[in-house]
């Protein structure tokens, strides 16, 4: 056991000494959830719009103000045709056109039902959809108010309420998913490179011939980056609360659990890594490359499983941080408890249990 208490205070000092380490460790999750938090959003604000109003009466003036003073679009131009729409896209200063029927307001107080037209830049099409339907949003709220007693189209009114997340704040969904993504990747990479680097200095041929066992080598190993990780996950959870406002309405008891168990999943998983490496470069590349697109398209991160090919939906089932962003959602949006979540619990148990096993078994075969 004093052995075992020895090599881990070392591998803890070998950590350490590294700056570098440290930085990958502590400054690339900070960064990342920075940047995903404030710069990758799915929702709208300050878009420039123009609009080519034929009418220019109380009504239309009234409409542009609405839009105007939402928050989420800024009048760049007002136009006097549409005939220059295709070029003005394509310099990039107004992402729509919003464009009023002539005498407007004497058609709407005639139950004439005057047309709006939008026109959209969609080189980016989900950006174009967010910005039609919020704008044909405002408009259609700003004519029920203002001509109840007009036969205006729309007359079913669908009361809308979000649960969860009412502002249909981006970063509620990027955050969980953004944890999951550094925890699996910082820690699997480190440990995967940390093994490898022994046996590419030389060194393992040490350790194996130490009264250590096999599995002791690994747990040393595993155990210094099992504290940093849990510091990191720490840091994760308060950055998203203090500076993003992401609640955690369920358990934090239950919430470090279950992190603390993807952590060990992570590692175990860069066990397995270095097992197969023969050199740093190597695990650097399989723990990042290999690991990074799957995480990032196939987790549920940024795209819905439910809207993937059938054969990519089989995919994600193998794929951990699925199931830890279910965990994540569940307990920190939705404040449900252990009975919710016990399903992913299992898999990722069972997947901490394959990763450690395999790489056990192929580390006695080296």
């Amino acid at each position: 056991m004093n052995r075992f208490i020895a090599f881990v205070i070392k591998e803890f000092h070998h950590i350490t000494r590294d700056y570098r380490t440290l930085i990958i460790l502590f400054g690339i999750p900070i960064a990342q959830i920075l940047i995903f938090g404030y710069v990758v959003k799915s929702e709208i604000k300050d878009v420039n719009i123009a609009v080519f109003d034929k009418s220019k009466d109380v009504t239309t003036l009234r409409i542009t103000n609405k839009l105007i003073s939402s928050g989420y679009f800024l009048l760049n131009k007002n136009l006097d045709n549409t005939k220059d729409a295709e070029e003005i896209f394509k310099r990039g200063d107004v992402k729509m056109i919003v464009v009023f029927d002539s005498d407007f307001d004497k058609k709407m107080h005639c139950n004439e039902h005057p047309e709006i037209q939008l026109l959209a830049d969609a080189s980016d099409p989900n950006q174009a959809s967010l910005i039609v339907n919020y704008t044909t949003v405002i408009i259609n709220n700003f004519l029920k108010e203002e001509f109840v007693a007009y036969d205006i189209p729309l007359q079913v009114t669908p009361q809308v309420r979000m649960f969860y997340n009412e502002e249909m704040r981006s970063v509620f969904m990027f955050v969980p998913g953004t944890m999951a993504m550094i925890l699996m990747l910082i820690s699997a990479m480190m440990t995967s490179v940390s093994i490898a680097k022994e046996k590419e200095l030389g060194t393992m041929e040490n350790l194996l011939v130490s009264p250590l066992q096999p599995i002791q080598i690994i747990i040393g190993k595993v155990t210094p980056y099992l504290f940093l990780s849990i510091v990191n996950a720490v840091s994760i959870l308060a950055l998203g609360y203090f500076v993003f406002g992401l609640p955690i309405r369920g358990s934090l008891l239950l919430l470090m659990g279950e992190t603390i168990l993807f952590i060990f999943l992570s590692l175990s998983l860069g066990i397995l890594i270095s097992t197969v490496s023969s050199s740093q470069q190597a695990a650097m590349f399989i723990s990042m490359f290999a690991l990074l697109l799957p995480v990032l398209l196939l987790s549920g991160f940024i795209y819905p499983i439910e809207n993937m090919p059938e054969i990519l939906q089989w995919l994600t089932y193998v794929m951990p941080p699925r199931y830890f962003i279910v965990i994540l959602k569940n307990i920190m949006l939705k404040g449900t408890g252990f009975m919710f979540v016990w399903k992913e619990t299992l898999i990722i148990i069972g997947f901490t249990i394959v990763f450690i096993a395999i790489s056990v078994k192929k580390f006695k075969l080296r």
